[in-house]
């Protein structure tokens, strides 16, 4: 697939940059299927899209988020599937969002027992 030379692309690093990911990385989102087929130059190099970017962008949300790659991947392929897959879609991002939700609980409370061992070595430190 060529790229429209009327659109603004991206090279693999400059894409790789702007979404915060190692051009390595991204080369390996492609190969395993996370991402549909990037389009190519003339010579024949990778040429990201807006389009390629944002989902991308998507990507690397889920992935910060713990999404684990076969999810992601199931995603990918409901995702190039069309409209017919939104009802899939949509339970897997709920189920996803349960398991985020449910490790910021977990946070929430390791980050209290640090806040309360911050605030009893201060106490300590200003008794000395």
């Amino acid at each position: 697939m060529n790229v429209s030379t009327k659109e603004l692309t991206l090279t693999v690093g400059e894409a790789a940059e702007r979404v915060g990911l190692t051009t390595y990385t991204l080369r390996w989102y492609e190969q395993e299927g996370l991402v549909a087929p990037v389009g190519r130059d003339a010579v024949g190099r990778r040429r990201y899209t807006a389009g390629d970017v944002n989902w991308l962008l998507l990507l690397t949300r889920l992935r910060r988020t713990g999404m684990p790659v076969r999810d992601m991947r199931h995603y990918a392929e409901l995702a190039r599937q069309g409209d017919r897959t939104l009802g899939a879609r949509r339970a897997l991002f709920e189920a996803h969002r349960a398991r985020v939700l449910s490790r910021m609980a977990e946070l929430e409370e390791d980050l209290s027992v640090l806040n309360y061992k911050i605030d009893a070595y201060r106490r300590a430190e200003e008794e000395n």
